[in-house]
Protein backbone atom coordinates (compact mmCIF):
# COMPACT_ATOMS: atom_id res chain seq x y z
CA UNK A 1 0.00 0.00 0.00
CA UNK A 2 2.82 2.40 0.94
CA UNK A 3 4.67 1.59 -2.28
CA UNK A 4 1.53 2.28 -4.30
CA UNK A 5 1.02 5.61 -2.54
CA UNK A 6 4.62 6.63 -3.22
CA UNK A 7 4.19 5.76 -6.88
CA UNK A 8 1.07 7.93 -7.09
CA UNK A 9 2.89 10.86 -5.42
CA UNK A 10 5.92 10.49 -7.67
CA UNK A 11 3.70 10.34 -10.75
CA UNK A 12 1.92 13.49 -9.66
CA UNK A 13 5.22 15.30 -9.08
CA UNK A 14 6.52 14.16 -12.43
CA UNK A 15 3.36 15.46 -14.10
CA UNK A 16 3.74 18.80 -12.37
CA UNK A 17 7.39 19.11 -13.31
CA UNK A 18 6.67 18.00 -16.83
CA UNK A 19 3.90 20.57 -17.10
CA UNK A 20 6.20 23.33 -15.83
CA UNK A 21 8.90 22.32 -18.32
CA UNK A 22 6.39 22.22 -21.16
CA UNK A 23 5.04 25.64 -20.14
CA UNK A 24 8.57 27.06 -20.20
CA UNK A 25 9.20 25.55 -23.63
CA UNK A 26 6.20 27.34 -25.15
CA UNK A 27 6.69 30.50 -23.09
CA UNK A 28 6.02 33.17 -24.10
CA UNK A 29 2.94 32.62 -26.23
CA UNK A 30 1.56 36.16 -25.82
CA UNK A 31 2.64 39.68 -24.93
CA UNK A 32 4.56 40.33 -21.71
CA UNK A 33 3.70 43.30 -19.50
CA UNK A 34 6.62 45.12 -17.88
CA UNK A 35 5.43 47.36 -15.03
CA UNK A 36 7.58 50.46 -14.53
CA UNK A 37 6.77 52.27 -11.27
CA UNK A 38 7.67 55.73 -12.58
CA UNK A 39 6.30 58.10 -15.22
CA UNK A 40 7.29 57.91 -18.90
CA UNK A 41 10.42 59.72 -20.02
CA UNK A 42 12.69 59.21 -17.00
CA UNK A 43 15.69 56.95 -16.58
CA UNK A 44 13.65 53.99 -15.30
CA UNK A 45 11.25 54.20 -18.22
CA UNK A 46 14.04 54.59 -20.80
CA UNK A 47 15.97 51.60 -19.49
CA UNK A 48 12.83 49.45 -19.33
CA UNK A 49 11.98 50.26 -22.94
CA UNK A 50 15.52 49.58 -24.16
CA UNK A 51 15.63 46.17 -22.49
CA UNK A 52 12.03 45.42 -23.44
CA UNK A 53 12.75 46.03 -27.12
CA UNK A 54 15.69 43.63 -27.11
CA UNK A 55 13.72 41.02 -25.15
CA UNK A 56 10.79 41.29 -27.56
CA UNK A 57 13.10 40.51 -30.48
CA UNK A 58 14.70 37.48 -28.86
CA UNK A 59 11.42 36.03 -27.51
CA UNK A 60 9.28 36.91 -30.53
CA UNK A 61 6.55 38.49 -28.42
CA UNK A 62 5.79 42.14 -27.60
CA UNK A 63 7.01 43.52 -24.27
CA UNK A 64 4.55 46.25 -23.27
CA UNK A 65 5.76 48.86 -20.78
CA UNK A 66 3.04 49.74 -18.28
CA UNK A 67 3.91 52.95 -16.35
CA UNK A 68 2.41 52.98 -12.85
CA UNK A 69 4.00 55.93 -11.01
CA UNK A 70 3.42 56.85 -7.40
CA UNK A 71 4.78 56.58 -3.86
CA UNK A 72 8.41 56.25 -4.92
CA UNK A 73 7.77 53.04 -6.82
CA UNK A 74 5.51 51.38 -4.26
CA UNK A 75 2.27 51.53 -6.24
CA UNK A 76 3.74 49.71 -9.21
CA UNK A 77 5.48 47.21 -6.95
CA UNK A 78 2.24 46.40 -5.16
CA UNK A 79 0.48 45.81 -8.46
CA UNK A 80 3.28 43.56 -9.70
CA UNK A 81 3.41 41.56 -6.46
CA UNK A 82 -0.28 40.65 -6.82
CA UNK A 83 -0.14 39.75 -10.51
CA UNK A 84 -0.44 36.13 -11.69
CA UNK A 85 2.87 34.28 -11.35
CA UNK A 86 2.90 33.07 -14.94
CA UNK A 87 5.77 35.06 -16.46
CA UNK A 88 3.51 37.49 -18.29
CA UNK A 89 3.88 40.28 -15.75
CA UNK A 90 7.39 41.55 -14.96
CA UNK A 91 8.51 44.46 -12.81
CA UNK A 92 11.35 46.96 -13.06
CA UNK A 93 12.54 47.16 -9.46
CA UNK A 94 15.01 49.55 -7.94
CA UNK A 95 16.14 51.45 -4.88
CA UNK A 96 12.73 52.98 -4.23
CA UNK A 97 10.57 49.87 -4.52
CA UNK A 98 12.98 47.33 -3.07
CA UNK A 99 15.23 49.18 -0.64
CA UNK A 100 14.15 52.57 0.56
CA UNK A 101 10.38 52.32 0.84
CA UNK A 102 10.49 48.95 2.63
CA UNK A 103 12.91 50.51 5.13
CA UNK A 104 10.80 53.57 5.95
CA UNK A 105 7.18 52.64 5.31
CA UNK A 106 5.74 49.96 7.61
CA UNK A 107 2.38 50.26 5.85
CA UNK A 108 3.61 48.70 2.60
CA UNK A 109 1.33 45.95 1.37
CA UNK A 110 4.10 43.93 -0.25
CA UNK A 111 7.29 42.28 0.96
CA UNK A 112 10.29 43.11 -1.27
CA UNK A 113 11.81 39.67 -0.71
CA UNK A 114 8.93 37.24 -0.19
CA UNK A 115 6.58 38.61 -2.86
CA UNK A 116 9.01 38.64 -5.78
CA UNK A 117 11.12 36.26 -7.82
CA UNK A 118 14.32 38.12 -8.83
CA UNK A 119 15.37 37.52 -12.43
CA UNK A 120 18.46 39.65 -13.01
CA UNK A 121 20.13 42.87 -11.93
CA UNK A 122 20.11 44.94 -15.11
CA UNK A 123 22.28 47.97 -14.46
CA UNK A 124 23.61 50.48 -11.98
CA UNK A 125 23.83 54.26 -12.41
CA UNK A 126 25.82 56.63 -10.15
CA UNK A 127 24.54 60.09 -9.28
CA UNK A 128 26.18 63.48 -8.93
CA UNK A 129 25.90 66.05 -6.16
CA UNK A 130 25.09 69.42 -7.72
CA UNK A 131 24.37 72.81 -6.17
CA UNK A 132 22.89 76.07 -7.42
CA UNK A 133 25.57 78.68 -8.26
CA UNK A 134 24.32 80.87 -5.42
CA UNK A 135 25.50 78.33 -2.84
CA UNK A 136 28.81 79.46 -1.37
CA UNK A 137 30.52 76.09 -1.75
CA UNK A 138 32.86 74.76 -4.41
CA UNK A 139 33.70 71.48 -2.71
CA UNK A 140 32.00 68.88 -0.56
CA UNK A 141 33.84 70.04 2.55
CA UNK A 142 32.79 73.64 1.97
CA UNK A 143 29.20 72.48 1.54
CA UNK A 144 29.37 70.52 4.81
CA UNK A 145 30.84 73.51 6.64
CA UNK A 146 28.14 75.80 5.27
CA UNK A 147 25.35 73.33 6.13
CA UNK A 148 26.59 72.95 9.71
CA UNK A 149 26.74 76.73 10.18
CA UNK A 150 23.25 77.07 8.67
CA UNK A 151 21.19 74.10 9.90
CA UNK A 152 17.92 73.47 8.04
CA UNK A 153 18.57 76.37 5.64
CA UNK A 154 19.70 74.23 2.72
CA UNK A 155 16.94 72.46 0.79
CA UNK A 156 17.67 69.44 -1.36
CA UNK A 157 15.36 68.33 -4.16
CA UNK A 158 14.58 64.75 -5.08
CA UNK A 159 12.43 63.14 -7.74
CA UNK A 160 10.09 61.80 -5.05
CA UNK A 161 9.74 60.12 -1.70
CA UNK A 162 11.47 56.77 -1.65
CA UNK A 163 13.76 57.62 -4.55
CA UNK A 164 17.47 56.90 -4.89
CA UNK A 165 18.02 60.67 -4.97
CA UNK A 166 16.45 61.03 -1.52
CA UNK A 167 18.46 58.10 -0.20
CA UNK A 168 21.71 59.65 -1.44
CA UNK A 169 20.96 62.88 0.43
CA UNK A 170 19.90 61.04 3.59
CA UNK A 171 23.20 59.17 3.54
CA UNK A 172 25.00 62.51 3.12
CA UNK A 173 23.08 64.07 6.04
CA UNK A 174 23.85 61.07 8.24
CA UNK A 175 27.54 60.73 7.44
CA UNK A 176 28.27 64.49 7.36
CA UNK A 177 26.05 65.21 10.39
CA UNK A 178 24.18 67.95 8.55
CA UNK A 179 20.52 68.97 8.64
CA UNK A 180 19.48 69.68 5.07
CA UNK A 181 15.74 69.67 4.33
CA UNK A 182 14.11 67.35 1.81
CA UNK A 183 11.82 68.81 -0.89
CA UNK A 184 10.27 65.94 -2.87
CA UNK A 185 9.04 66.47 -6.44
CA UNK A 186 6.86 64.38 -8.72
CA UNK A 187 9.64 63.46 -11.08
CA UNK A 188 13.16 64.47 -11.98
CA UNK A 189 12.33 67.20 -14.50
CA UNK A 190 10.48 69.53 -12.10
CA UNK A 191 13.19 68.98 -9.48
CA UNK A 192 15.93 69.99 -11.92
CA UNK A 193 13.86 72.97 -13.07
CA UNK A 194 13.53 74.33 -9.54
CA UNK A 195 17.21 73.67 -8.83
CA UNK A 196 18.22 75.73 -11.87
CA UNK A 197 15.74 78.42 -10.81
CA UNK A 198 17.18 78.57 -7.30
CA UNK A 199 14.01 77.43 -5.49
CA UNK A 200 16.11 74.61 -4.02
CA UNK A 201 19.84 74.70 -3.39
CA UNK A 202 21.08 71.22 -4.25
CA UNK A 203 20.21 67.71 -5.27
CA UNK A 204 21.63 64.30 -6.08
CA UNK A 205 20.79 63.79 -9.75
CA UNK A 206 21.33 61.23 -12.44
CA UNK A 207 24.29 62.12 -14.64
CA UNK A 208 22.33 62.15 -17.88
CA UNK A 209 19.62 64.53 -16.62
CA UNK A 210 22.00 67.12 -15.19
CA UNK A 211 25.08 66.94 -17.45
CA UNK A 212 23.87 69.55 -19.99
CA UNK A 213 23.16 71.98 -17.15
CA UNK A 214 26.61 71.37 -15.66
CA UNK A 215 28.19 72.07 -19.04
CA UNK A 216 26.09 75.25 -19.40
CA UNK A 217 27.18 76.50 -15.96
CA UNK A 218 23.65 76.48 -14.58
CA UNK A 219 24.68 74.25 -11.66
CA UNK A 220 27.96 73.38 -9.96
CA UNK A 221 28.96 69.73 -9.62
CA UNK A 222 30.82 68.82 -6.43
CA UNK A 223 31.11 65.03 -6.40
CA UNK A 224 29.90 61.69 -7.72
CA UNK A 225 28.27 59.03 -5.54
CA UNK A 226 30.06 55.99 -6.95
CA UNK A 227 33.11 54.30 -5.47
CA UNK A 228 35.18 55.30 -8.50
CA UNK A 229 35.24 58.40 -10.69
CA UNK A 230 33.07 58.21 -13.78
CA UNK A 231 33.90 58.50 -17.47
CA UNK A 232 31.58 61.45 -18.15
CA UNK A 233 33.15 63.56 -15.37
CA UNK A 234 36.68 62.23 -14.87
CA UNK A 235 37.91 65.31 -12.98
CA UNK A 236 35.12 65.26 -10.41
CA UNK A 237 35.99 63.45 -7.16
CA UNK A 238 33.87 60.87 -5.42
CA UNK A 239 32.18 61.72 -2.14
CA UNK A 240 34.42 59.17 -0.47
CA UNK A 241 37.49 60.99 -1.81
CA UNK A 242 35.96 64.27 -0.62
CA UNK A 243 35.90 63.39 3.06
CA UNK A 244 32.90 61.06 3.48
CA UNK A 245 35.00 57.91 3.56
CA UNK A 246 33.04 54.85 2.49
CA UNK A 247 30.19 56.78 0.93
CA UNK A 248 28.77 54.91 -2.05
CA UNK A 249 25.32 54.69 -3.55
CA UNK A 250 23.68 54.60 -6.96
CA UNK A 251 20.43 54.01 -8.74
CA UNK A 252 20.04 50.37 -9.69
CA UNK A 253 17.57 48.61 -11.94
CA UNK A 254 16.51 44.99 -11.98
CA UNK A 255 13.83 42.74 -13.44
CA UNK A 256 11.62 40.74 -11.10
CA UNK A 257 8.50 38.58 -11.41
CA UNK A 258 5.78 37.79 -8.87
CA UNK A 259 6.77 35.15 -6.32
CA UNK A 260 5.83 31.67 -7.44
CA UNK A 261 6.75 32.20 -11.09
CA UNK A 262 7.96 28.80 -12.35
CA UNK A 263 11.71 28.36 -12.02
CA UNK A 264 12.00 27.29 -15.65
CA UNK A 265 10.44 30.58 -16.81
CA UNK A 266 12.66 32.61 -14.45
CA UNK A 267 15.68 30.78 -15.84
CA UNK A 268 14.61 31.42 -19.44
CA UNK A 269 14.03 35.13 -18.79
CA UNK A 270 17.36 35.39 -16.98
CA UNK A 271 19.20 33.84 -19.93
CA UNK A 272 17.45 36.02 -22.52
CA UNK A 273 17.92 39.29 -20.62
CA UNK A 274 21.55 38.58 -19.78
CA UNK A 275 22.17 37.76 -23.44
CA UNK A 276 20.59 41.08 -24.40
CA UNK A 277 22.84 42.90 -21.94
CA UNK A 278 25.86 41.65 -23.91
CA UNK A 279 24.60 43.29 -27.08
CA UNK A 280 26.94 46.18 -28.00
CA UNK A 281 24.04 48.34 -29.21
CA UNK A 282 22.13 47.94 -25.95
CA UNK A 283 25.25 48.53 -23.88
CA UNK A 284 25.94 51.75 -25.78
CA UNK A 285 22.38 52.94 -25.24
CA UNK A 286 22.52 52.12 -21.53
CA UNK A 287 25.79 54.03 -21.28
CA UNK A 288 24.05 57.00 -22.91
CA UNK A 289 21.53 56.79 -20.03
CA UNK A 290 24.40 56.86 -17.54
CA UNK A 291 23.92 53.20 -16.64
CA UNK A 292 26.47 50.41 -16.44
CA UNK A 293 25.10 47.01 -17.59
CA UNK A 294 25.45 44.20 -15.05
CA UNK A 295 23.48 40.98 -15.60
CA UNK A 296 23.80 38.05 -13.20
CA UNK A 297 21.93 35.11 -11.68
CA UNK A 298 18.59 35.29 -9.85
CA UNK A 299 20.40 34.19 -6.70
CA UNK A 300 22.97 36.97 -6.96
CA UNK A 301 20.28 39.58 -7.53
CA UNK A 302 18.26 38.26 -4.58
CA UNK A 303 21.33 38.54 -2.35
CA UNK A 304 21.89 42.12 -3.55
CA UNK A 305 18.36 43.10 -2.53
CA UNK A 306 18.72 41.51 0.91
CA UNK A 307 22.11 43.16 1.47
CA UNK A 308 20.81 46.57 0.41
CA UNK A 309 17.87 46.31 2.80
CA UNK A 310 20.29 45.79 5.68
CA UNK A 311 22.73 48.48 4.56
CA UNK A 312 20.12 51.16 3.92
CA UNK A 313 18.34 50.54 7.23
CA UNK A 314 21.35 52.06 8.99
CA UNK A 315 20.57 55.38 7.31
CA UNK A 316 16.78 55.30 7.22
CA UNK A 317 15.87 53.95 10.67
CA UNK A 318 14.79 57.40 11.85
CA UNK A 319 13.56 58.64 8.49
CA UNK A 320 9.93 59.29 7.65
CA UNK A 321 8.15 59.90 4.37
CA UNK A 322 7.44 63.61 3.92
Amino acid sequence: MLTRTLLVVCSALAALLGGATQAAEVYPSKAIRLIVPFAPGGGNDNIARLVGQMLAKSMAQPVLVDNRPGAGGSLGAEMASKAPADGYTLFLGGVGSHTLNPSINPALTYDPVKDFAPITWLASAPMVLVVHPSVAANSVQQLIDYAKKNPSKLNFASNGNGSSSQLAAVMFNTMAKTEMVHIPYKGLSPAVTDLIGGQVQLMFSSVVAILPHIQAGKVKVLAVTSAQRIQNLPNIPTLSESGLTGYETSSWYGILAPAGTPAAIVSKLNAEINKALQNPELRAKLAFEGAEPIGNSPEFFAAHIRNELVRVAVFTKNMKLD
